[in-house]
């Protein structure tokens, strides 16, 4: 019986050890926690916020703290959206958008707000809204980048509650309608022809304005030869008066027998045979002349 009850004693200890050894087991699995560096871990305490675990070791009470909620901290996107908007020239459009965020305050996404997607979809959609009402759609082609940087500014500022942060929020494409489209279409073959008509009408101003300036250049030269002409004889004939002025009566008789016997010399290379008559005076007048060429030479 001794044997017996010794046995028993040991094995009754062993097993309160044994119990021991699990318990410290069981306490250290609870207490201990590993994040992993993607996450953030919400602890509770009764539940109650306790503390935000951040990636790496941490340390939580056993039976009293639980870790309540696991998120992500990678960056989402949002599936494409489309929504229907109406410019300040009261144009249907339909705009497609893109959202990136991720959680960086875990406790206020769990805590303020149930579905995170959902919510920051229908804020982007009203924004975008809202912004291109104020603009005419010309503005919404040609400024899509003021666009994109003020949709992503006002969306940053309403989810800042949220504990989240838009990392990126983009206007993919404007669309409209078929009507808007066709009208559209017919302004851009009307303003290609208005473009077309101008500048042919440029074109033949400006041929116009080369033919007249051709016109003033050939009548210009023509003045001017013509001026350069009488400027030759006046100078001539003051060449002439100021030697009959030195001269006197000889040099205007000179210059009448060089001009006489320039045109018998004419007459006498015509072709053929040809008989001139010549007047006894004049045969006179061209011995004198010959005389003074005579004497001249």
């Amino acid at each position: 019986m001794d044997i017996e009850a010794l046995l028993g004693q040991l094995i009754g200890g062993n097993g309160v050890l044994i119990a021991v050894a699990i318990f410290i087991i069981i306490c250290v699995m609870l207490g201990v926690r590993i994040v992993p560096q993607s996450e953030k871990h919400v602890v509770e305490r009764f539940g109650r916020l306790r503390a935000v675990l951040g990636p790496g070791i941490n340390f939580i009470v056993p039976f009293l703290d639980r870790v309540a909620h696991k998120i992500s901290i990678l960056e989402r996107q949002l599936p494409n959206a489309l929504q229907d908007a109406i410019t300040a020239d009261n144009v249907l459009v339909k705009v497609e958008t893109s959202v990136f965020y991720r959680i960086i305050e875990p406790e206020k996404t769990v805590y303020r707000i149930r579905d995170v997607d959902a919510a920051i979809a229908t804020t982007v959609a009203g924004i975008v809204r809202s912004e291109i009402g104020k603009m005419e759609l010309d503005q919404v082609q040609s400024n899509r980048s003021d666009l994109i940087h003020k949709v992503r500014e006002q969306v940053a500022a309403m989810v800042d509650d949220w504990g989240i942060e838009v990392t990126r929020a983009e206007i993919l494409d404007v669309n409209l309608d078929e009507a808007t489209r066709a009208a559209m279409l017919q302004q851009l073959n009307a303003e290609r022809a208005r473009r077309a008509q101008v500048t042919e009408a440029e074109g033949k101003k400006r041929a116009v304005e080369l033919s007249a300036d051709a016109d003033l250049y050939a009548a210009e030269q023509k003045a001017k030869a013509r001026r350069i002409s009488a400027e030759a004889e006046a100078y001539a004939t003051e060449v002439v008066a100021k030697a009959i002025k030195e001269n006197g009566i000889e040099a205007a008789q000179y210059q009448v027998a060089l001009k006489q016997v320039e045109a018998l010399t004419a007459v006498g290379q015509g072709t053929g045979k040809q008989t001139v008559i010549v007047p006894a005076q004049a045969l006179e007048a061209f011995g004198d002349a010959f005389k003074m060429l005579k004497g001249r030479l």
